[in-house]
């Protein structure tokens, strides 16, 4: 099964997932989804996945990701 790297935030990871969502990337990075979202680098484009948390991405070897946080905070 292969195994493809990726790095969000400059950390590598690894997943044997052909597809995941932003949420799924988000979590496993220990990201809450409620507060941030994720951005794809390619090249000088990004693709941002803020209103497509639950949108598969289709992993290819050294994806480059990064969160933004969002602003939201909890109410007190």
């Amino acid at each position: 099964m292969p195994t493809f790297q990726y790095t969000v935030d400059d950390e590598p990871y690894n997943t044997s997932e052909h597809t995941l969502t932003a949420r799924q990337i988000l979590q496993l990075v220990g990201k809450d989804p409620t507060s941030y979202y994720l951005k794809q680098i390619k090249g000088q484009h990004q693709e941002s996945y803020k209103d497509k948390m639950d949108e598969p991405i289709h992993m290819h070897q050294h994806m480059k990701f990064i969160t933004i946080y969002n602003g939201s905070t909890g109410v007190s």
